[in-house]
């Protein structure tokens, strides 16, 4: 058991949810793997995120590998199903497990944008506004981060790689992901009202002539 990644009660009382949330009238935008996925199926994953971020440790999720995260998470997972009565079959309450732990070890709410191929540009305007391009048209996504100090929390994820820090005393950087995708940020003071980060995905199916 991995104890040590779940939080104090003191704790996940004081804390509030980092989990994306739903807005309504804006497009959520929805990973291309998760075929079962609907509005519900969605909001599931929300609420789920939610729960469990209320119940972990961030920093030790951090060194954490994913099969640990999901050694750790598959029972409370399951009994989160049960309580919410939602009818998922095997297949189903393991594409689940799975894209939560992907969520919780990589970057968050963006995580499945990361890994929808139809999305060439993410685009972050402060922690209240997550933008894409697809297939040349921008659009408003649901998803949001819980506040500045989240969004700032997965920007220096992303920098650590190669061994920067975003803060006020340095407060731009660029950047690429492990899949090559470039990264530009810019935080306070610079961007006055908050991070603006700017992710050009890299295509896995370049144009040849």
């Amino acid at each position: 058991m991995l104890g040590r990644f779940i939080k104090g009660q003191g704790e996940q009382r004081a804390q509030q949810s980092t989990a994306p949330v739903v807005a309504n009238g804006t497009t959520v935008v929805q990973p291309v793997q998760a075929e079962a996925a609907s509005d519900d199926f969605l909001s599931l994953k929300v609420d789920l995120h939610r729960h469990l971020i209320d119940r972990f440790n961030l920093t030790a999720l951090e060194n954490a590998s994913k099969d640990e995260i999901l050694n750790e998470i598959r029972p409370i997972v399951r009994e989160f199903v049960r309580v919410k009565n939602v009818p998922l079959n095997a297949r189903e309450l393991d594409q689940l497990t799975s894209d939560t732990a992907d969520e919780m070890l990589g970057l968050g709410p963006i995580e499945p944008l990361l890994k929808d191929d139809s999305i060439a540009d993410i685009l972050i305007n402060t922690h209240k506004r997550v933008f894409i391009e697809r297939r040349g048209v921008i659009e408003e996504t649901a998803i949001r981060f819980r506040d500045e100090a989240h969004l700032l929390r997965i920007v220096n994820k992303i920098v650590s790689a190669i061994g920067r820090r975003v803060d006020e005393s340095s407060p731009m950087a660029d950047a690429r992901l492990e899949d090559g995708s470039r990264v530009n940020i810019a935080v306070r003071p610079i961007s006055v009202d908050g991070p603006l980060v700017s992710i050009r995905k890299f295509s896995k199916h370049p144009y040849s002539l």
